[in-house]
């Protein structure tokens, strides 16, 4: 069930995708919206990728919960990885174009 941890973590996802897609404010262009499309996408797989391999490499020997933590814990630290490259990333793309 690694899918359990993105659906608990959905919400949260939700909200911090909403607030990568609205803030900067400026500029609004094309570009821009490609640009935040593939990230928001990228960071999706990437927290999915991360969730079911984590789940098949967790150690079940420290109990069965053990593996819907760890993989919520990387598939959430995946996710904030792919963001903040990604921001930091469109924001020097986007002032040089």
């Amino acid at each position: 069930m690694p899918a359990l941890a993105l659906v608990l973590f959905a919400p949260w996802f939700l909200i911090l995708a909403a607030l990568y897609w609205l803030y900067p404010r400026q500029p609004r262009n094309v570009a821009r919206a490609r640009f935040d499309s593939a990230a928001l996408l990228l960071a999706f797989a990437a927290c999915l990728a991360s969730l079911y391999w984590s789940f098949g490499f967790a150690d079940r020997s420290h109990g069965q919960l053990w593996p819907q933590i760890l993989a919520t814990s990387v598939g959430y630290g995946v996710f904030l990885a792919v963001l903040t490259t990604a921001f930091f990333l469109r924001r020097k793309l986007l002032a040089s174009a």
